[in-house]
């Protein structure tokens, strides 16, 4: 069983900025996928961006364009959300995905809160 672990949450003010981290146990699958999703207070889980094992990138979510960026270390087997100029409206709790085959595998979450 693979094992997600999610660390880098935090209280930031508006404007700053954090980066998560998300690394994976062992595992032997030579492509796979890495997704960030966040789940806001009363709000339904919203995937936020994605990245292959090849390096390529989509960005779901238009509201983190320009500010949110993905990248993963494959030798590490982790995974980085850096979040820039951050609102208020990013609180949320921050879930790492991976996808080996058919399989999904999730972090337990890291909750960011922006506030003043």
């Amino acid at each position: 069983q693979v094992q997600l672990v999610e660390s880098g949450g935090g209280l930031v003010q508006p404007g700053g900025s954090l980066r998560l981290s998300c690394a994976a146990s062992e595992f032997t699958f030579s492509t796979y996928a890495w997704n960030w999703y966040r789940q806001a207070p009363g709000k339904e889980r919203e995937l936020v961006l994605g990245i292959t094992s090849a390096g390529g990138i989509t960005t779901y979510a238009d509201s983190v364009k320009g500010r949110f960026t993905i990248s993963r270390d494959n030798a590490k087997r982790t995974v980085y959300l850096q979040m820039n100029s951050l609102k208020p409206e990013d609180t949320a709790v921050y879930y790492c995905k991976l996808r080996l085959g058919f399989m999904d595998y999730w972090g337990k979450g890291t909750l960011v809160t922006v506030s003043s």
